[in-house]
């Protein structure tokens, strides 16, 4: 939780929870879907889950 904290929380002002609760989900979708993580061998992790789902699954 870290990261959600220092890249998106401490950074905003919000008005509201539920503005809060949007922004943070907005923030969670690109961290997984988005942002490349060095120890994922600069995968996201949709592609590290998702891909090694895929490996699983045609084995």
């Amino acid at each position: 939780w870290r990261t959600v904290k220092y890249e998106e929380v401490y950074l905003r002002a919000y008005d509201s929870v539920s503005e809060a609760r949007a922004s943070i989900a907005k923030y969670l979708a690109f961290y997984n879907q988005g942002r490349p993580h060095s120890s994922l061998d600069g995968r996201t992790p949709d592609e590290a889950y998702f891909g090694t789902q895929a490996m699983v699954m045609a084995a």
